[in-house]
């Protein structure tokens, strides 16, 4: 990846204004011009993906959703298992993503993948209920983040899986056993990520462990391209769907 390119990505990051009557043109007006460059800038940024999708299943038959899928890069992480489900959906309100997924799944030559425009909140695969729902960095560019993890719950089939990784904050005070963030970092990333209408919550994890049963938590830092200094946190929870006696 050039420099010509970084700085490209970084313009429309950083200096570009946003607008957009609903969340769907704003997300439509960030992501436009970078759009081609999306995945190998994000390539650098976005880490933990690949190490979710390594620890979720891969049912046969099976039925996947990808809230906030956008370009469907995540699918390259299944391999040759992704011919084992039934369907994947990638669900996503910007078009210009959409675009690049378009190009990918015809590059692929994937059969099974359905792109949805469509909102995280409300989506609802046609066969009536998915046995993976996974949020990859899409969980913070979701303003009802807490009705979106409510439909994953509803969506998902009884011991359905979640995966979710993500950029975060902790609590001041974090329920026992999660990492505590100093009031630095809990200060400055959501203020650096806000002007892209990237919210980082101290909510996210733990309403995910209250909502799923918790199998795999990891807690970590990564380096942010051309920023030198401090390491952002994200989180890659799986859990799975609680059923009731």
């Amino acid at each position: 990846m050039g420099l010509l390119t970084d700085l490209r990505v970084i313009y429309h990051m950083v200096f570009k204004p946003i607008r957009g009557k609903d969340h769907g043109e704003r997300l439509d007006s960030f992501y436009r011009g970078q759009a081609r460059d999306y995945d190998a800038f994000r390539r650098r940024l976005l880490k933990g993906r690949e190490e979710l999708w390594g620890k979720l299943e891969r049912p046969a038959g099976g039925v996947w959703v990808d809230m906030g899928g956008g370009t469907a890069a995540n699918l390259e992480y299944l391999g040759s298992d992704i011919g084992k489900l039934h369907r994947i959906y990638v669900v996503d309100l910007a078009r210009s993503l959409l675009e690049v997924a378009e190009q990918r799944v015809k590059r692929h030559g994937w059969t099974n993948v359905t792109l949805v425009h469509g909102d995280a909140t409300t989506f609802c695969p046609p066969e009536g209920a998915a046995d993976v729902v996974t949020f990859s960095y899409s969980l913070t560019m979701i303003p009802d983040w807490f009705a979106a993890i409510e439909n994953a719950w509803r969506i998902l089939r009884p011991d359905g899986q979640i995966g979710v990784v993500d950029f975060y904050i902790s609590r001041k005070y974090p329920p026992p056993g999660l990492v505590r963030h100093p009031w630095r970092t809990r200060w400055f990333w959501p203020c650096w990520f806000a002007t892209d209408n990237v919210f980082l919550s101290p909510d996210h994890l733990p309403y995910l462990m209250w909502r799923f049963q918790a199998e795999s938590l990891l807690e970590r830092r990564a380096r942010v391209p051309w920023v030198p200094f401090g390491r952002v946190p994200y989180y890659v929870f799986v859990g799975r769907k609680k059923v009731s006696s």
